[in-house]
């Protein structure tokens, strides 16, 4: 608890990252008390130890050092997602997330014409129609 007393990120990121049992009972948890092979980021010279300590890496560096350390944090706090995304909120974003949702689809319509995999294609592209003539309709009501 801070002095306020409500619960900081620092203290709750702490209390992660101490109770952790992939820090704990890991075999790279042994690098932590040997003090000559302690993993340090390159560029500010941070130990994992220390972000366990105060929470707060030192530079963008510490991400990539320590990347495979913060990974199951990151998976327990986020409900298992490891990569942001973003969100954008219905009212605003419109027509978006179907705008995403064609791109997505041209991409996996691509693969599946290298591969030659030519019925699933035609679904795809038939899809990526409906999707685009949906958007049409729904530009054309706004105008």
């Amino acid at each position: 608890m801070n002095e306020s007393g409500g619960f900081s990120i620092h203290n709750l990121l702490s209390g992660l990252l101490n109770f952790d049992s992939s820090f704990t009972n890991s075999s790279e948890a042994q690098l932590f008390q040997q003090p000559d092979q302690v993993l340090r980021c390159k560029k500010c010279n941070m130990t994992f130890p220390e972000f366990r300590k105060t929470g707060r890496f030192g530079c963008s560096e510490c991400y990539k050092t320590f990347h495979s350390y913060i990974t199951p944090v990151l998976r327990k706090v986020h409900s298992g997602n490891t990569v942001h995304a973003g969100k954008i909120p219905k009212r605003i974003g419109g027509n978006l997330h179907v705008r995403r949702q064609v791109e997505a689809l041209k991409k996996e319509l691509k693969e599946l014409i290298q591969q030659e995999e030519f019925e699933k294609a035609a679904n795809i592209r038939d899809q990526i129609r409906s999707l685009e003539q949906n958007l049409n309709a729904n530009k054309e009501e706004e105008d």
